[in-house]
């Protein structure tokens, strides 16, 4: 699929994915090292976003598989923003926590409707070319 023929409505999730991921980066950093770290100075806790930054070349080049696999792992930074939103004493960590989740449901939506998306320009497209699926 070219440039010019990607849909709007493609790209779209392809942003929201990237911006969501990028969000999720900044957000666990600042968390971890200034905003509410667990001790001055800041955490080692902060590399738990190295995972993250894994999947954003894929992101960008946009490849499936990376949608596909980011999308599965993203319930595991869902969870610590679950679990640290109502554990959390403070209520900057809890904000914190929750905008957490909120990114990582955006970036989840936005795998799932770019891989479904793809999958059904490529079979419209296979459709119109005459191919059987």
């Amino acid at each position: 699929m070219t440039a010019s023929a990607i849909p709007s409505s493609v790209s779209a999730t392809r942003w929201l994915a990237v911006g969501s991921l990028l969000g999720l980066i900044v957000l666990g950093l600042a968390w971890e090292l200034w905003l509410a770290p667990l001790r001055p100075g800041g955490s080692w806790l902060a590399l738990k976003v190295l995972p993250l930054a894994i999947p954003l070349a894929g992101l960008l080049k946009n490849r499936m598989y990376t949608y596909r696999w980011v999308s599965l792992l993203v319930w595991l930074y869902f969870t610590e923003g679950v679990v640290r939103a109502w554990s959390d004493i403070g209520g900057t960590g809890r904000l914190l926590a929750l905008v957490e989740v909120v990114l990582c449901l955006a970036l989840f939506a936005a795998c799932a409707w770019h891989v479904r998306l793809r999958l059904r320009h490529a079979r419209a497209a296979r459709e119109l070319e005459g191919v059987a699926p």
